[in-house]
């Protein structure tokens, strides 16, 4: 099937920001079940494209004259393939000894790592991250809006709540404090409900040969229905924009998505 993505994300400031550099993750990665057909960037101020480490496309976003609002729009079409499933080949571009590496966020408390021991140490993989899958989602309940991106994984099993990214972050600590390489998604869940689509996070964990694409939030493994955007050591790594800014007071950030789905490609 083919997607077409309409996401904006607009931020308001109190009082006029005198400079701000921003790193928009928000165009998808080529693997998996997404193939992108057509996709463009709609900003202000001047933009550079990098690939960084991990083989995200990043646009870096430099505002140096006084703003007090930052509109960003990405927008295009991506084909999701029915046929592919939850495994992926890596791409060699980084060692996957790097996704051993605990971050703050992904730093796994004791009660994490005798989880991880108990669950990870059956010999079949799949079965084994299914398990884990399930015990962190029964582990940490669903509520939307209530951690920020500062939230570490430990905090997040110590208070038994969270959002995707909170469940994403938990695997990924409990998977490195078992010896397994593991890394952060931040992408698009396509639900099919009313031409919604929902940012979304979920991890992949490395068996020795492939990444094992898993979603704790739905304790499932994904399908053609998750679009990737970025991955990483963790939230700060992967997600869609990350910056620092000068100036500016509080600020208020809104963002929509919208997806239509199509049987072909209409070109733009």
């Amino acid at each position: 099937m083919f997607l077409h993505i309409h996401h904006e994300t607009h931020y308001h400031y109190d009082h006029p920001v005198q400079y701000s550099i921003q790193a928009l993750r928000l165009t998808p990665r080529q693997e998996g079940a997404t193939r992108v057909r057509e996709w463009r960037l709609s900003t202000p101020g001047s933009r550079n494209p990098q690939t960084d480490a991990y083989g995200n496309l990043s646009h870096i976003l430099t505002l140096e004259q006084p703003h007090e609002d930052i509109h960003i729009l990405a927008e295009g079409w991506v084909e999701m393939l029915e046929s592919a499933g939850e495994w992926l080949e890596d791409d060699g571009r980084l060692s996957v000894l790097a996704y051993l590496q605990e971050t703050p966020l992904t730093r796994a408390s004791p009660d994490m790592e005798k989880l991880a021991v108990e669950y990870l140490r059956n010999p079949h993989f799949e079965l084994a991250l299914e398990a884990l899958m399930l015990a962190t989602q029964t582990r940490i309940e669903y509520r939307s809006g209530s951690t920020g991106v500062e939230c570490s994984a430990a905090e997040t099993w110590a208070q038994g709540f969270g959002v995707c990214q909170d469940h994403a972050q938990v695997m990924v600590a409990c998977c490195r404090a078992a010896g397994i390489p593991a890394r952060y998604v931040s992408g698009y869940l396509y639900t099919g409900d009313e031409g919604h689509i929902s940012s979304h996070a979920w991890m992949d964990a490395w068996n020795g040969k492939r990444w094992l694409s898993c979603d704790a939030t739905h304790a499932r493994f994904t399908n053609s229905a998750y679009c990737r955007l970025a991955v990483g050591r963790d939230y700060l790594d992967a997600c869609p924009v990350r910056g620092i800014r000068h100036g500016g007071g509080q600020e208020i950030m809104s963002a929509t998505v919208q997806v239509d789905q199509h049987l072909q490609f209409l070109q733009q």
